[in-house]
């Protein structure tokens, strides 16, 4: 469903006026992208400080945290004025407020209609510049188009689960609290873990334990849940992670059913189809020197992001049996910096969910 904010719509295309915005600040200096790209890091800290830590409503913040790297991808974004920016991964609206504050136009979509509904109330107060969109950001082409957009200057995909959906036991995302195994982040869609886990196959459950959760014991995992469900439907987390929890051992201290879980939340909602699917359509829908920033919390989204962006990155490619390099008919992107950015270690101590994070970054070129 799309919601149709004309004004913004007038604003997106070129015509109408500017509406003013509510702003702390000018946009702080050294926020352009260049060549230089990796001096961000030294821009005004104090500036950016202030968007991070004071620049927020405080008001049932308790739902979802400061933006995970929010300092770097506002400097690899450079969200000035006039910018359009697609969030596909809006959550509680931390990245976008941080674009919008620096005058940039925001698309901000997510499947999750609660993360719409409180994300949009929050960043009421910048009026026609944010546009909600309810959707999966696997079909970002569809939407835009929707919406007349055939390009846009940045999109933003923040993987993974939210802090909401986490610490919400009636979603089913938890092993920590008792609720319902449904880990849908889309209520719309048919298909919960509560349907996965108790009819798919041993072999597929150990398939995707194995490569979606890189779950060591897979096959005891699977074999332990088939077993269980003979006797009695598993139908709510805690009951899922009991069965994990006999047969897994727990190692550095994460709760053995981590691994499990995650498998489960990934397969229920094709989020790795999702993301190479999103990567390869960012490609046509980026602006000349449009950037697109993705950030991934564990190892199979990450190695999914630096394969395509090593792929579209490289000018050239070269086989043993050619006598020379040539032209890469896939080329696309620059990358401003080739590694991962990872958070410092101050906002780890701040925020203990950011540890895992990874920021990679590309450029579009003409």
């Amino acid at each position: 469903m799309i919601i149709p904010i004309k004004p913004w719509l007038d604003l997106a295309n070129g015509k109408g006026t500017q509406v003013p915005l509510r702003r702390m600040h000018a946009s702080p200096a050294g926020l352009a992208l260049s060549s230089g790209w990796g001096d961000l890091w030294n821009a005004d800290r104090d500036v950016i400080r202030f968007e991070l830590e004071r620049g927020f409503p405080t008001e049932n913040m308790e739902f979802y945290h400061e933006p995970i790297l929010g300092r770097e991808i506002l400097a690899a974004m450079a969200p000035l004025e006039g910018k359009q920016i697609f969030d596909g991964t809006l959550g509680g609206g931390g990245h976008s407020e941080l674009f919008l504050r620096h005058g940039a136009h925001v698309i901000g979509c997510d499947q999750d209609q609660a993360a719409l509904d409180y994300a949009s109330a929050r960043l009421a107060g910048f009026g026609d510049a944010f546009l909600p969109v309810r959707g999966n950001f696997r079909d970002l082409d569809g939407l835009l188009a929707g919406l007349g957009i055939g390009q846009v200057d940045g999109i933003l995909l923040d993987l993974g689960v939210s802090s909401k959906q986490l610490d919400d036991p009636l979603r089913g995302f938890s092993f920590r609290e008792d609720g319902p195994l449904d880990m849908r982040m889309d209520d719309r869609a048919a298909f919960s873990a509560r349907d996965l886990v108790n009819s798919w196959e041993e072999e597929e459950l150990t398939r995707i334990f194995r490569e979606y959760g890189e779950e060591r014991h897979a096959a005891r995992a699977a074999r332990a849940i088939v077993k269980a469900r003979a006797e009695e439907e598993i139908a709510t987390t805690l009951q899922l992670a009991s069965i994990v929890s006999r047969v897994v051992p727990k190692v550095s201290g994460k709760h053995p059913a981590t691994r499990v879980f995650q498998a489960i939340r990934i397969a229920v909602n094709g989020e790795l189809e999702a993301l190479e699917t999103a990567l390869e359509k960012s490609v046509d829908l980026l602006a000349s020197g449009g950037v697109l920033a993705i950030l991934t919390f564990h190892s199979l989204e990450d190695r999914i992001v630096k394969r395509f962006m090593h792929r579209r990155s490289s000018p050239f490619v070269d086989r043993p049996e050619w006598p020379e390099p040539r032209p890469n008919p896939e080329f696309a992107f620059h990358l401003p910096v080739r590694k991962a950015v990872e958070p410092s270690e101050e906002e780890q101590r701040r925020n203990p969910r950011s540890r895992s994070a990874k920021l990679r970054i590309a450029v579009r070129v003409s």
